[in-house]
């Protein structure tokens, strides 16, 4: 049996590396969830006035237009991205952008499941973003913000045309409140808590322009809807979803979390410190890839980087001549290795991604526990590398 090398001294004190759910945010605690309105219908007066606080809250952080609209829907954002996908997709063309394995779910959707034959697919492979030049703004648009199982994002909205006749329908799960959003360039837009806001999962949200209630009031797809998916009533918006009338009901333990989240993010400098805690991170992140030589970002472009789901390939020769299964196995034990010493958790690639790293940045995280982390991925590396060595 080889002997485990020397493992450094200090460790982050909170271990939760996870892309989802995320950690909480620094100082959290059950006790939060202590006014919470339990035992309630979502529907009293107690109930909608915490649902209403918390659309409120979130427009306020997020710096929606006030023509906007901000729902709570079922299903967390998958939920979210599907009810748009179904609701407003077949009237035009379509263009829809993928480069990672959520993108590539929302294709399937599009093109096996609705059977829009009017579409362009523009894909990239992991690391990579699609020639973002080619897309027509005449056409509706789908894409990610950010892709969470390959740390790449748009680098801004420039590419995005202002004068479109089509929508844009925006995947910012891992991107909202730790990246710039133009909401001028964005017709839907959907998320979850359970991402850069540390929250509870099974909660989506979806925030829709002018342009997108238009839509919703002028085009009626020819396919079923369920009622999870519908936004109109009598071929009018519904406005109620978007003052706190949710179209099933949601977990008021949830709604408290994340009303907490919000509080917090309001408290260290709402949507500025909630990306400037994620940048830091990345910068933090960026100082130690540039001087580690067994890896790399998966992102190939520096400005393509993304400061939430920050994935790492493993570029050493040693690694890169073993088998994909082997690299599969290392990446398990070196994962594992972490999670016995209470260091890291939860932080392998993605399945679908090349084996690798992929290390939660958002703005729960306090860059002190990802610099502490660092001298731990060095020596649980080492440490399995010697193993595999010492055995062939």
């Amino acid at each position: 049996m080889v002997e485990k090398l020397n493992p450094p001294i200090t460790k982050p004190q909170v271990p939760n590396f996870s892309s989802g759910p995320c950690a909480k945010r620094p100082g959290w605690s059950v006790s939060i969830l202590e006014n919470a309105c339990l035992g309630r219908s979502h529907r009293s007066e107690a109930g909608r006035a915490k649902l209403k606080e918390l659309i409120g809250l979130s427009r306020k952080i997020l710096d929606v237009p006030r023509d906007y609209h901000l729902g709570i829907v079922p299903a967390s954002d998958t939920g979210a991205v599907e009810m748009a996908l179904w609701s407003f997709l077949g009237k035009i063309p379509l263009d829809i952008l993928a480069w990672e394995s959520f993108g590539q779910e929302w294709v399937k959707d599009v093109v096996d499941e609705l059977q829009l034959v009017d579409t362009r697919l523009f894909k990239a492979p992991y690391g990579n973003l699609p020639d973002l030049n080619l897309v027509d703004f005449s056409h509706d648009v789908v894409f990610l913000w950010n892709g969470t199982t390959s740390g790449v994002r748009v680098p801004n909205g420039d590419w995005i045309d202002s004068n479109r006749t089509g929508l844009t329908i925006c995947d910012a799960t891992s991107a909202v409140f730790a990246m710039d959003i133009p909401w001028e360039k964005i017709d839907v837009l959907t998320y979850s808590w359970q991402k850069v806001l540390g929250g509870e999962a099974q909660h989506g949200v979806i925030i829709l322009s002018p342009r997108a209630i238009k839509r919703l009031e002028t085009y009626q797809p020819q396919r079923p809807l369920p009622k999870l998916f519908r936004l109109t009533k009598q071929g009018k918006f519904n406005k109620s979803i978007f003052n706190g009338d949710t179209i099933n009901t949601p977990s008021m333990l949830c709604v408290e979390d994340a009303l907490d989240a919000l509080q917090w993010a309001e408290r260290i400098g709402g949507k500025s410190g909630l990306i400037r805690r994620s940048e830091k991170n990345l910068e933090a992140m960026s100082q130690w890839v540039e001087k580690t030589q067994w890896v790399e970002f998966l992102a190939k472009q520096p400005e393509t980087r993304s400061c939430t789901s920050m994935c790492l390939k493993i570029v050493d020769d040693w690694f890169v001549s073993l088998s994909s299964e082997q690299q599969s196995e290392c990446v398990v034990q070196v994962v594992e290795l972490l999670a016995e010493e209470d260091v890291a958790y939860d932080i392998a690639s993605y399945r679908a991604a090349p084996p690798g790293l992929r290390i939660w940045g958002g703005a729960t995280i306090e860059t002190t526990d990802l610099q502490a982390l660092f001298s731990w991925l060095d020596w649980a590396y080492a440490t399995v590398k010697k193993i595999w060595i010492n055995l062939r």
